[in-house]
């Protein structure tokens, strides 16, 4: 095993385990679909990255994270739908990064190329992995509480809005290295597939919540692996052996049932 090779193995794990991890919040229809126009909104600052080339991170994080607290002010003063607002920052991230990033340098930008990860890179992210971990899982059953009956949150003094707010920057931080793993154009799927392939399978929260990042990581690894076989492109071949775990779950489930 080369160092290239296993530097991009330890991000994808860590990267992939935090995005099922994650995912399995997503319960609620209201915070699901923030992910995907976040990892859009990232497109600009990858794009600045890649015609000015320097590291991925330094363009699409500034995006992701003002963005998600974009999002949050914006909610709080307009009291419009995340859908709605959602709609608008999707709408800027592709526009923007369309307007000024040549097509021929458009991949690495929508799919991703995590085989160029260099070590601090990899440190980075690991680092950012085990944060998101942690602040989640300090909020997590107050989070699945406010989703569940935000009421109930209330009375039992639940700060919502600081909540909300941790929650958006987790998915922040989480959308900006999944455009390491699979680029700007996919990156919902990364969180998106693990946490319903687990929950096809689960029986309780606490085995939703370990089966999912075990969806991802598994994902990533054959992922990376045929595709390194195979000479493809890593993110879209994770995506499509997520999406085949997800069907046999889908099969195992309706047998079991």
């Amino acid at each position: 095993m080369n160092t290239q090779f296993f530097l991009t193995l330890t991000a994808a794990i860590f990267i992939s385990g935090i995005a099922g991890y994650l995912g399995t919040l997503m319960l609620s229809k209201k915070m699901s679909v923030v992910a995907g126009p976040l990892s859009h909104l990232a497109l600009p600052g990858v794009a600045l990255a890649i015609l000015y080339d320097f590291s991925i991170a330094l363009g699409a994080f500034p995006f992701v994270i003002l963005g998600s607290l974009f999002i949050w002010l914006l909610e709080k003063r307009t009291k419009l739908p995340l859908e709605n607002l959602s709609a608008i920052i999707f709408a800027f991230g592709v526009g923007t990064a369309l307007l000024f990033l040549p097509m021929n340098k458009a991949e690495e930008a929508l799919v991703g190329n995590i085989s160029r990860i260099t070590l601090l890179e990899t440190m980075v992210s690991v680092f950012l992995s085990f944060l998101v971990f942690i602040i989640l899982q300090k909020i997590y059953n107050q989070i699945m509480l406010t989703n569940i009956y935000e009421d109930l949150a209330l009375i039992e003094g639940i700060k919502i809005n600081r909540n909300a707010l941790l929650y958006l920057l987790g998915i922040a931080i989480t959308v900006g290295l999944g455009v390491y793993l699979v680029g700007g154009l996919i990156t919902v799927a990364l969180i998106a597939l693990p946490s319903a392939s687990a929950k096809n399978l689960s029986r309780d929260l606490h085995s939703y919540k370990i089966l999912a990042p075990i969806f991802g990581i598994v994902s990533a690894v054959i992922g990376i692996a045929i595709a390194s076989s195979l000479h493809l492109p890593t993110g879209p071949m994770i995506i499509i052996f997520g999406s085949i775990l997800f069907l046999l779950t889908v099969i195992l489930r309706r047998q079991s049932f």
